[in-house]
Formats: structure tokens, sequence, C-alpha cells
């Protein structure tokens, strides 16, 4: 969603391509969009095959290798291979027509179009990592990606700050730091979806559910939660599924949902909790923020915690104790709850627009290819 966002707002000052699979599920990377060209929102989009699904003992096995202490770079390749998508053709489009463009922007940082297209030579390369501090980001072939990238595109000053300590080369090249471009629709023209999924009280989460995602904590909290705090309120989860959700009456998923309703049920839920460790941004908490929502966040994540420390519009935990006290906090401190509304709002118009990206954005393109 922000690839496509930054290739439509960039539309008005450069003709915008990009250059994708025909993948549409992240877990087997199957070809499911035909290859080709088409034109989406007048971004014109150039589909390659990938040569193979993930087939998830190889990508075990990939992981084994690369993070084995006695690892060469042989085995970081096999895991990048076997992780996905394996898609050549795009190098070899880019091998063909790379030097075509202005510039190519690379995103994300960890994937095999990323780590071999950007070594493709000749192409002012600028890489929007989305990176933060897990295990792959230190494989010696991303050291590599940064070292070939002339610029960098960041969405937070802590994604920029860890860029600069982990990779020594990126110190001194131009960069941006601008993240997402948050709007979300006037709240009086959303639907009333308290009566359509039969809900009162609830805090949301919003995304793909997933392990990876720290939802396996969020379940097991939140349980924990009302059974010392017995009441309505209720966990309601809009998202594709990707793990076993608890049987639980407390707990309700409503999968995919429109973007409607998805703002909506931000709108009206008490507070927006994400348990995700691993974030170089996270659209949704700056989405329920700009809907008035105080967030609840995972603290062990430096981008998180950032943004509610940047705001006053959230709290963070890095246990169960201090999620039931923030939680708890958060219900029962109406006056404080209503500023931290405000100050969400506040910080979402401050930094996070999109005529100041684009121009952002712009201005480094123009930089890197002076």
């Amino acid at each position: 969603m922000e690839c496509r966002a930054y290739a439509e707002h960039l539309l008005p000052y450069f003709d915008v391509s990009v250059l994708t699979t025909c993948s549409r599920d992240h877990m087997t990377w199957d070809n499911s969009y035909p290859e080709g060209r088409t034109d989406i929102n007048g971004v014109d989009v150039i589909r390659v095959r990938n040569e193979s699904s993930r087939v998830m003992d190889d990508f075990g096995a990939g992981i084994v290798r690369a993070t084995n202490p006695r690892h060469n770079r042989e085995d970081e390749l096999f895991f990048i291979e076997k992780q996905g998508p394996y898609c050549p053709a795009l190098i070899e489009y880019l091998q063909e027509h790379g030097r075509e463009y202005e510039a190519v922007l690379f995103m994300t940082y960890l994937y095999y179009p990323i780590i071999h297209g950007i070594a493709v030579k000749g192409m002012n390369s600028i890489l929007i990592p989305t990176v933060h501090d897990e295990w792959v980001a230190h494989l010696e072939i991303i050291q590599n990606v940064f070292e070939k990238a002339k610029g960098y595109i960041y969405n937070t000053d802590e994604e920029r700050v860890f860029a600069e300590k982990q990779y020594p080369s990126a110190v001194g090249k131009p960069s941006c730091t601008v993240g997402y471009g948050i709007n979300v629709p006037e709240p009086e023209t959303l639907p009333d979806v308290k009566a359509k999924y039969g809900i009162d009280d609830y805090v949301l989460y919003a995304g793909r559910v997933d392990e990876a995602k720290g939802c396996g904590y969020l379940f097991t909290y939140f349980q924990q939660f009302k059974k010392h705090h017995p009441s309505d309120l209720k966990l309601v989860l809009c998202g594709k599924p990707g793990m076993e959700i608890p049987k639980d009456r407390d707990i309700l998923s409503l999968g995919f949902v429109s973007e409607d309703d998805k703002y909506a049920l931000m709108r009206d839920a008490k507070v927006l909790a994400l348990a995700s460790e691993f974030e170089s941004l996270s659209i949704v908490v700056l989405e329920a923020m700009m809907s008035g929502t105080p967030v609840l966040v995972n603290g062990q994540s430096e981008v998180l915690r950032g943004h509610c420390h940047k705001s006053n519009a959230g709290l963070y935990f890095s246990n169960y104790t201090q999620f039931e006290r923030t939680l708890t906090w958060l219900l029962t401190h109406p006056a404080e709850y209503a500023q931290m509304q405000e100050n969400g709002k506040a910080y979402v118009l401050e930094h996070y627009q999109w005529p100041h990206i684009v121009e952002q954005m712009s201005k480094l393109i123009e930089k890197v290819t002076d």
C-alpha cells in the first residue's frame, strides 16, 4: 500500500513505472496476476512471473543456514532465494532497461528483487529500506544493498538512526525521512459498524493476523486482562488471518473489511492495539491517531515507542503487567484520553501529509540524479 501510494503521488512530477511480480500472497508467491503491462490509476505496472513458489521446508532450511554463526555468502543467497519471491526475469528487465529511468527506487531491503536488483550497474538507485533490528538486517549481503544505493528514503527517524549505525556506507549519503501520507474519511460519512457487527466497547487490532505481528501475545494478554477485569470489552480483529485465533467470545475476527468499515472501526474503538515488535513505520497506528483513537503498542519497537513519545497519543508495554496497567489507564482517565485524541490528530497532520512527503522525495531524486 505504501509503495503504491508513493507511485501514485509522484505521478504529477514523473512518469512512473512499477516493476513487480505476479503474486498476491507472500506465503506462497504463487503467480496470480497475468504477467505483462497494465495501467493502474495512471501508473505503468510491469509484472513478471516468479519461477517457483515458496516451499516452507526449503525456506526453513535457508533460515537454518543463514543463522548459523559460521555461515557464508552462499548460505545467505540460498536463504534469500528460498524466501522468495524468486523472479530472475525482474533482474533481467533491470539489466536491459534500468538505465532508461532517471531513478530506480527499491522497496524493501530484504527480498530477492531488491538484493539482486540494486546490484545492477549504471542505475541511480534509491533504497526505501523499511529496515528494523531483526536478524536478516545483520547479514553481509544487506551491507552490500546499502552500499549500492545512492540515496535513502526512510520512514522514521528511528529507522534512519538504526540504518546509519548498522550500515556505515549509509552515513553522509543523500536521504530524506518522510513516512506515509495519512488521510481518513470524515467521521460522519462512515457507517455504523457497532450496529453492523453487534459490538459496543472494544479494542481494535487492524492488519495481518499473524504471529510475526505479535498477535499471539496480544491474544494471551487480552484474555488475561479479561480474567482480571470482567466486562463487555471485546478484542476486534480486522485483517487476513494467518494463524489460529482463540475460540473466545470476547475475541471477534471480522476478516477483511471494506476501507470505510476499517476507518469506522478505528473511529469507534476505545484503543488500537499493536503488539508487533518489528515496525519501520506502522501506517495503521497513524491512521488510528488521525481517527482520534489512542494507541497501545509494543514498547520493544523503537519506532512505535517513538510515535508515542512524539505524539503523546499512545502508551506502550513490554510485558503483561504493563499491558494491564496501560490499558486500564486508557479506559479510566477520560480527560487525559480526550487530550490524547487531539494530540494524535495534530501529530499526523504535522508530520504525515502527502504534499510535504512528495516534495522531499522529489528533491532527493533530483539530488541523486544531478
